[in-house]
C-alpha cells in the first residue's frame, strides 16, 4: 500500500503535477500530507485503530457506477455478441436502432462494457452516430471506451448534437479468452433539458497520432505528431493512448510565431499543457481541465503530442524486450496519440475570455 501511493499508481491518476496544467475536475489523487499520513502508519507496523469505529464492509458495485453520473439515456446492444474461446482478434461493427424521436443535445458520455464478463475479453470500443445509413455507414465518432476509462463531460453550455432517428455503430475490439464468452456493451449520455441548445459543439478527436512507429528491441523510443488547430480553440481534456509498451505522454501548445507587437514572423513560443509520466495501459483516464484553466488556444496552435515506449527488460508489462515493435491493433503492437476533448470558437469570442483571464 505504501509503495502504490508514493509512486502516485494508487488512486490511478498519472498526470505529473509539476509540469503543465495542475487544476482538474474529479482530482482523485491524493495529498502529500495524505501520503505522508498512510506512510506513517505503514512504517508503524499498520495498527489496527479502535473496533468500533469501523466502517462496515464496503460493497463493491462498481459494474453499476456511472462517471458521469446517472445517466438519461442508456443504449446497450440488442443481444450479445458470441465471442469464440480461441483466434486471433475480433473486430466487428454492430449497429444499434435506439429509437431516438427527437433531437438531443448531449453534455457528458460515456462507454462502458456491461457485465464482468464483457470487461475481461473487451480491448477498446468505439461508438459512432449513424445518421444516414445508405450515405454514411460508419457515421461521426462519438465516444471510446479503452480499461479504465472514465467518461467526458463537456465544457459549460457546450454539447453534441444527436439527431432523431440517429442509429448507433459500435465497433467492438475483442480478445479471446479460451473459454466462449457473450459480450455486450453500453453507451450512456446526459442530455440538455429539452429545449435547450447549448451555445458550442463540443466533440473529442485523435492528436498527435504516429502511425509510423519504430520501437527497436532494448531500447526506449520516442516519437511525436502534430495537428495544427484551424480555429481558435478551448480545450476540455487530455488523456493518452498507447498500449502495454507506453511510458509516458506529453501535449504541447506550439503558438502560431507571429509576435503580439508585430507582424513580422518571430520565435515561436512553446507551453507544455500537461504530461503523463507514469503511463499505465489499464488505466485510460481521461484528465479533464478545471474551467477557469482550461487551455484557450489561437487559431494556427499546433498541438504536439510526444510520446515516449519502453520496451526494455526494466517495463514489467513488456510482452517481450527482444522484439521490435511498431504500430498496430493488438495490445502487443503499439499505438501513440492522444484523445482531446475540445470546443471551437469564434475569434471574437475567443478574444473576450482572453481578456476576462488576464483580469483575473
Amino acid at each position: 500500500m505504501k509503495e502504490k501511493v508514493v509512486r502516485r499508481e494508487m488512486p490511478p491518476w498519472y498526470i505529473d503535477r509539476n509540469i503543465g496544467i495542475a487544476e482538474f475536475k474529479d482530482d482523485p489523487s491524493l495529498s502529500d500530507e495524505d501520503i505522508a499520513t498512510i506512510s506513517k502508519w505503514v512504517d508503524g507496523g499498520a495498527p489496527m485503530g479502535n473496533p468500533a469505529d469501523m466502517p462496515p464492509p464496503r460493497n463493491f458495485s462498481d459494474l453499476d457506477q456511472w462517471h458521469i453520473g446517472k445517466p438519461d439515456v442508456v443504449v446497450t446492444m440488442k443481444k450479445p455478441y458470441i465471442l469464440p474461446a480461441h483466434g486471433p482478434d475480433n473486430i466487428v461493427n454492430i449497429l444499434v436502432d435506439p429509437g431516438f424521436t427527437e433531437d438531443m443535445y448531449v453534455m457528458a458520455v460515456e462507454s462502458k462494457p456491461a457485465d464482468a464478463r464483457s470487461y475481461k475479453v473487451v480491448h477498446h470500443f468505439t461508438t459512432n452516430l449513424v445518421e444516414d445509413q445508405e450515405e454514411d455507414p460508419i457515421g461521426l465518432f462519438f465516444n471510446e471506451y479503452a480499461l479504465g476509462k472514465n467518461g467526458d463531460i463537456f465544457p459549460p453550455d457546450s454539447g453534441r448534437l444527436i439527431k432523431a432517428g440517429s442509429k448507433i455503430n459500435f465497433n467492438l475490439h475483442l480478445n479471446t479468452r479460451g473459454e466462449e464468452t457473450p459480450v455486450t456493451v453500453q453507451l450512456g449520455f446526459k442530455v440538455f433539458p429539452k429545449g435547450a441548445v447549448p451555445k458550442y459543439v463540443a466533440f473529442t478527436q485523435h492528436m498527435g497520432d504516429a502511425p509510423d512507429l519504430d520501437i527497436p528491441a532494448g531500447q526506449i523510443s520516442r516519437h511525436d505528431g502534430y495537428f495544427r488547430l484551424p480555429r481558435p480553440a478551448l480545450v476540455a481534456s487530455f488523456q493518452p493512448h498507447m498500449h502495454n509498451r507506453g511510458k509516458a505522454m506529453c501535449m504541447e501548445a506550439i503558438y502560431p510565431d507571429v509576435r503580439a507587437d508585430s507582424a513580422r514572423p518571430g520565435p515561436a513560443r512553446t507551453e507544455t499543457l500537461s504530461c503523463v509520466s507514469n503511463y499505465q495501459f489499464g488505466w485510460h483516464i481521461t484528465y479533464p481541465y478545471k474551467d477557469e484553466v482550461a487551455p484557450l488556444l489561437p487559431a494556427g496552435t499546433i498541438i504536439h503530442i510526444t510520446a515516449w515506449h519502453d520496451n526494455t527488460a526494466n517495463n514489467k508489462y513488456n510482452p517481450n524486450p527482444r522484439n521490435w515493435v511498431g504500430y498496430g491493433q493488438r495490445s502487443i503492437d503499439e499505438m501513440s496519440f492522444a484523445w482531446v476533448t475540445l470546443t471551437y470558437l469564434e475569434e471574437n469570442d475567443y478574444q473576450q475570455r482572453v481578456r476576462t483571464r488576464t483580469r483575473h
